[in-house]
């Protein structure tokens, strides 16, 4: 099926308008941050893995954290809109954001870019350096993926790969939050990126088949091009086995319990790829997936799984899972 480009009264509509209060809020997308949700397995992971990591006044850094990457990334958002308006002048839906519109002064909105982004930068320090370290890392990211002539998003798979690399930078955030001081081990950042490419893939999906042919297609979004609906569903099935395969590791070196959350976290995955599938799939717009009961089910039952397997001993798990084959020292 395809969907109606936006038409070229959207064009002209965009030079007749005139920047607004409204437009420059409109571009924080604040209703994006409920995606920062992705901090708080970063500090549960570094408490349940060494509770001596728990650093003084945790909760009072938690929220000055959570404040922080809210803070950056509304500027990262600001930058996102601004480089992508004639972009989105081309979607269906995307045509009435506001810089896309013409609401935004675009020389204010770039200081309205940078003021936030130092904002979430010196909230961060104010933590420890450590955490501004990651909400950097996390900035100079959103610059490569927004600004040319790097501007990783036109770049096949380099656009699902860099985006999604946001989620272990979010953990590595909760993870510094919450007091430890060493990094987090290696197969839980890699588990957890390509959990994000496999979100991040099955969206691109949704958008390709949502829009039809691939020039349509490639004029909203270059790295879309040239890749067929068949293409992105073999890298989502590539990422989802990645991550499974990164998390199964981490789990049998870190922490065996998890092995009884396996189940809850396929039903989520699963059910996230019927809800991609779906016609004008709610994939396209994660910020409102918590609105899909269908999904948020099995993230719930896989949030509590989670949360028992990490804080519950359980010794009979260790002797069922013992080697009965003996291994050449």
């Amino acid at each position: 099926m395809s969907s109606p480009m936006a038409t070229p009264q959207s064009a002209l509509s965009a030079l007749t308008a005139r920047p607004t209060l409204r437009g420059h809020f409109e571009i924080l997308r604040v209703d994006h941050w409920f995606k920062n949700v992705f901090v708080l397995p970063g500090v549960v992971a570094a408490l349940a893995l060494d509770p001596t990591n728990r650093a003084p006044h945790l909760w009072l850094r938690l929220a000055l954290g959570l404040v922080a990457i809210c803070v950056l990334a509304s500027g990262y958002y600001t930058l996102n809109e601004l480089l992508d308006a004639k972009f989105d002048r081309l979607h269906s839906t995307k045509h009435t954001r506001a810089a896309a519109a013409g609401r935004v002064h675009r020389p204010l909105a770039y200081l309205q870019c940078v003021a936030l982004m130092a904002a979430g930068l010196a909230l961060g320090a104010a933590i420890s350096w450590r955490t501004a370290a990651a909400l950097a890392v996390l900035a100079a990211f959103a610059c490569a993926y927004n600004i040319p002539p790097v501007r990783t998003k036109d770049v096949r798979y380099l656009d699902v790969l860099t985006e999604s690399v946001n989620n272990p930078l979010r953990l590595l955030l909760g993870w510094y939050i919450a007091g430890a001081v060493l990094i987090p081990p290696a197969l839980l950042l890699l588990s957890y990126w390509m959990l994000g490419a496999y979100f991040m893939a099955m969206k691109r999906f949704a958008e390709r088949r949502e829009i039809g042919d691939a020039a349509r297609t490639g004029a909203y979004r270059k790295s879309l091009a040239a890749m067929s609906e068949t293409q992105l569903l073999v890298s989502v099935s590539f990422y989802a086995a990645a991550a499974m395969l990164f998390f199964g590791a981490f789990i049998m070196r870190y922490r065996l319990e998890l092995l009884l959350s396996f189940p809850f976290l396929a039903w989520v995955m699963a059910q996230y790829l019927a809800v991609g599938m779906q016609p004008h799939s709610p994939a396209q717009a994660p910020e409102r997936l918590w609105r899909e009961p269908a999904l948020m089910i099995p993230v719930a039952f896989c949030t509590i799984a989670m949360l028992l397997c990490l804080w519950q001993p359980m010794p009979w798990l260790h002797r069922l899972t013992e080697p009965t084959i003996a291994t050449q020292q």
